[in-house]
């Protein structure tokens, strides 16, 4: 596509007044920014390249909020376990054997599984966090990236693991075009001792970036935490400074209602990951009173290790449905805000104001749907059919930046036959090391 194209003849989910809409219509994309969305043109400048958009649902390209893209080479390995017993005794282990070309390919099969299922963004903690950006920049996605630090470990390791989350945040921060943003994240208040934890948060404030860690997600860490620190882990972050900073934490899963108001009053989003929590039998994050006290919360996967794959669609559905479950209200969260939760939400939780909305003023990262589908019909309330009907499965195409990254299902970035076999020959290899 030319620098100037319009969609045409489409249908578009668009931010209503209190929840997503659905309009018929066309838009112009210039630049890589939406500049125009509404009703049909009466006509097409000369020279201006079109797209069909008939039997097509555009909307905001995905955002996950939380992941480890890595962990894909460890799909399948060590699943129906408990999360303390499931990280130290398979995770763990295999994931000390990894190497940067590890990292690479586990990365690359993992983004190619999110572009093609429609997730334009993804927030990705982990280590050889260099070879991910080179993931990141070759496909085209939207990432943000940050080198994940344990600190269970002697005074000399903690200082060279925390000069590599600060050289890659300097190194990688604002590159690819702006399609790389970086974050420090210190693992968890679990596995960093409260001093390590502190100059995690003095590097955020050095190098003016967010912080992003694990947080609350299982009953046993928050005992550990009250047993270690005497203080529950929202309070124990707050006495360690990280919510001075712009933050995000991932799971929430046992909050209490006191944790519930210092994480509004601090504007501290909050990554939802219902499939992976309900796969390690963590709980279920109380995500109506987050929404209702006005936290951002955000949908995200976790590692494919734990979920077991990367589809949004399918966390958008298990985000409108588990709540309705466990509350006995069926608007407990409805489709609208578990769409915004994917998108919208996802986007403010990750601190990037320009994606997550189809505006004019935003940038061109959007997905279609194939919606001349059995499951798709009749075309009732799309925003309902996106949430409760539509998979990965059903993305057909997928811009980033206004550039087309995946064409009639296809990665048109990366090799997807080379892809699949460097991952499976990458895990292999760490079953001989």
């Amino acid at each position: 596509m030319s620098d100037k194209w319009i969609v045409r003849g489409g249908k578009f989910v668009v931010p209503g007044d209190d929840k997503p809409a659905v309009i018929g219509g066309d838009m112009i994309v210039e630049n890589g920014v939406i500049t125009y969305i509404g009703e049909a043109l009466n006509a097409v400048p000369e020279g201006v390249e079109t797209f069909d958009g008939s039997r097509l649902l555009f909307m905001p390209g995905l955002v996950n909020t939380h992941g480890h893209a890595a962990m894909s080479l460890l799909r399948g390995y060590g699943d129906d376990l408990a999360l303390q017993i499931w990280l130290q005794e398979k995770m763990w282990p295999m994931e000390a054997k990894f190497t940067g070309d590890d990292v690479y390919w586990g990365s690359a099969l993992s983004v190619l599984e999110m572009l093609k299922g429609g997730t334009t963004t993804f927030l990705d903690m982990y280590d050889h966090m260099d070879r991910v950006a080179e993931v990141a920049e070759k496909s085209g996605i939207r990432a943000v990236l940050m080198r994940g630090v344990i600190g269970l470990c002697p005074e000399e390791v903690q200082r060279q693991k925390l000069a590599e989350a600060v050289a890659f945040a300097k190194d990688y921060h604002g590159s690819a075009g702006g399609r790389i943003t970086a974050m420090i994240s210190p693992h968890s208040p679990y596995t960093c001792p409260p001093d390590f934890f502190e100059k995690f948060v003095q590097a955020a404030h050095d190098l003016d970036l967010p912080l992003h860690t694990h947080m609350s997600e299982t009953r046993r860490e928050v005992e550990q935490n009250e047993a270690d620190f005497g203080l529950r882990p929202v309070a124990h972050l707050e006495k360690l400074g990280m919510f001075t900073r712009p933050s995000l934490v991932a799971h929430g899963v046992h909050l209490n209602d006191e944790e519930i108001e210092i994480l509004a009053r601090y504007q501290v989003g909050v990554s939802h990951n219902p499939g992976s929590n309900l796969k390690l039998a963590s709980g279920v994050a109380r995500v109506p009173e987050l929404l209702k006290a006005g936290v951002t919360v955000s949908l995200g996967t976790d590692g494919p290790a734990s979920n077991n794959n990367l589809d949004m669609f399918e966390e958008m559905r298990l985000a409108a449905l588990i709540h309705k479950g466990v509350s006995g209200d069926p608007t407990a969260v409805p489709a609208s805000e578990a769409l915004r939760m994917a998108t919208e939400y996802g986007a403010k939780s990750i601190f990037l104001d320009q994606i997550g909305k189809l505006a004019p003023g935003m940038k061109a990262d959007f997905i279609a749907l194939d919606i001349d589908q059995p499951h798709l019909l009749p075309h009732t309330d799309l925003v309902s059919h996106a949430v409760y009907s539509a998979s990965a499965k059903d993305v057909e195409h997928v811009w980033v930046d206004g550039k087309q990254v995946v064409k009639h299902g296809l990665c048109l970035t990366l090799d997807e036959e080379e892809v699949r076999r460097k991952a499976q020959e990458a895990f292999e290899g760490l079953l001989k090391r």
